[in-house]
């Protein structure tokens, strides 16, 4: 560890560290909040900024930011002192929520998330730092526990807030949505002041190599290919723009691989440690496991919202039992660890996860709601295993020197899984449901309800109606960019789109519950430190 601590305040003592704590775990759950928080609020955003195709961006944007940013926040503050970064991390956070609370459009609103997740990645890092910097080592372990419980409080409150905010027509005047950033600017003010002004941290100051060329190639990696999963399916997955950014992040990954290996033990992933088979199993695991929970936060919601018409709040409160269910599958896993076995519990919870998106591909719009709330719970319970025990693997998959630098890729990876997951099945959502809702109404017969309300003058005579029925007529499907119409509209031009986006989701499920599928039997081909179980660290 390179910071050091000054022998200051010596009169405040341990008061001090709590203080400086406080303000550490208030930084870290904005961070993790805004993870969580558009969740349940997405849909109402996105309907009201008229590109809920495009939403996929709004999350995609935070999770490349604050992944590629978050290695590189441990390494500059070594460097230059985790105070200076931290004042630069919470800048940049705070300014992205207020350029977000601010947004005209979609795109607006993911550019302002990229900010925000410039910022947010260095809010955990360097809590983390800070901590190992100021805590006695007696102590360390459990202001660690506190802060980590941070992520469990967030997972709660998240999607339970961003309903609240995304079901509030205005609150002071404004926009409810818009309160969702508005409201870390108060907080974060106060986690800013609290850590700036007590903390007495310095750092050695001894040069490093930081692995800016990395973070640049990797983000030239995966930027063009999720500018092709977004929009491929109205370019044309064979077009030669798409061509052309397919072959870009091509480069982007030879490039990036070059520099790593140049890099060596600096690099944002060391390749020593990729030689290492256990290691790469795990990671795969990790990213896999990733690719699911994201899915889940971005698919989910929107099915409760727009095919079951649950408004945000109630969709959120309908998403507290999974983020209940999250931090007990976490507690419950030391105990199943000891007895079992990491690699059996961590290949158990892939299970439970891989088996509730398989059902999911079975529910319908006439599915009760209670059984997609157990669905949801049991992938909760899954979820907390996974993030639990997973570390665990990656440590025990790697000798005793390299467990620092392999932790350090715990979160790297899953993020790097999220944001895959996120882009691609989202955009794979609403390209299926594009041609499903067209083909709902082109094979309408002419004894059809659907058939019988386009002729209706009573039905025509509504706006919503006539508007919906003029688009159908002259592009022979339905924009989904806006689908707060849905609760406007006749019940018989509504269902084939309701039936579209179902169908479409369950799709999109049952693929996320094939890639869980092998993430449970790469779990199960994971060897420890010396390929026993008995050693596992629990």
């Amino acid at each position: 560890m390179t910071g050091t601590v000054r022998a200051a305040q010596p009169d405040t003592g341990g008061r001090a560290v709590v203080t400086i704590l406080t303000g550490l775990m208030l930084g870290m759950f904005l961070g993790a909040l805004d993870t969580m928080i558009m969740a349940s609020a997405l849909r109402t955003v996105a309907d009201q900024l008229q590109g809920l195709t495009l939403q996929a961006w709004v999350s995609t944007a935070y999770l490349v930011t604050l992944t590629i940013s978050a290695p590189l926040y441990g390494k500059l503050s070594d460097i230059y002192g985790r105070k200076r970064l931290y004042i630069i991390a919470i800048v940049l956070f705070l300014a992205g929520s207020v350029l977000c609370g601010l947004s005209q459009s979609i795109y607006q609103l993911a550019g302002a998330r990229a900010v925000q997740g410039l910022g947010a990645g260095g809010l955990t890092s360097l809590a983390l730092a800070v901590v190992a910097d100021i805590a006695p080592p007696d102590k360390r372990a459990r202001y660690q526990a506190n802060l980590g419980a941070v992520f469990a409080v967030a997972s709660v409150a998240g999607p339970v807030l961003g309903g609240l905010f995304a079901g509030s027509p205005e609150i002071l005047g404004i926009a409810g949505w818009r309160w969702i950033f508005f409201i870390n600017v108060p907080i974060g003010l106060v986690a800013g002041l609290l850590v700036v002004l007590l903390l007495k941290v310095s750092a050695k100051g001894a040069r490093q190599r930081v692995d800016y060329g990395g973070a640049i190639t990797l983000a030239i990696t995966v930027l063009p290919l999720l500018v092709v999963a977004e929009n491929g399916r109205h370019w044309g997955w064979g077009a030669p723009l798409s061509i052309a950014l397919y072959a870009l992040g091509g480069v982007g990954l030879v490039a990036f691989l070059l520099v790593e290996r140049r890099v060596g033990d600096s690099a944002l992933l060391p390749a020593k440690l990729f030689r290492n088979l256990s290691f790469t199993l795990v990671n795969m695991v990790n990213f896999l496991g990733g690719l699911g929970v994201f899915a889940g936060l971005a698919l989910f919601p929107l099915y409760l919202q727009i095919v079951k018409g649950l408004s945000p709040v109630a969709a959120g409160l309908l998403l507290l039992p999974q983020s209940l269910a999250t931090t007990l599958g976490a507690r419950n896993s030391s105990p199943l660890m000891n007895r079992f076995g990491y690699k059996t519990v961590l290949a158990g919870g892939m299970t439970l996860m891989t088996l509730v998106y398989l059902l999911l591909g079975w529910v319908g719009v006439a599915t009760p709601v209670f059984v997609l709330g157990v669905l949801v719970t049991v992938l909760g319970y899954g979820m907390g295993v996974f993030f639990q025990v997973i570390l665990i693997a990656i440590q025990d998959s790697v000798p005793a020197s390299d467990i620092g630098l392999a932790s350090g890729l715990y979160s790297f990876t899953r993020q790097i899984g999220g944001v895959a997951g996120t882009a691609v099945f989202v955009s794979l959502l609403f390209g299926v449901a594009d041609d499903r809702v067209g083909d709902s109404f082109r094979a309408a017969s002419e004894q059809d309800p659907l058939s019988t309300a386009l002729r209706d003058p009573q039905v025509l005579a509504v706006p919503a109606n006539a508007k919906l029925v003029g688009e159908i007529q002259a592009t022979g499907t339905v924009g989904l960019d806006d689908t707060s119409f849905l609760a406007q509209v006749d019940g018989r031009l509504a269902q084939p789109i309701l039936e579209g986006l179902a169908s479409s989701l369950n799709l999109v499920f049952i693929v996320v519950g094939a890639f869980l599928a092998l993430s449970v039997i790469l779990a199960l081909s994971v060897k420890g430190k010396a390929g026993s179980e008995e050693e596992t660290p629990c």
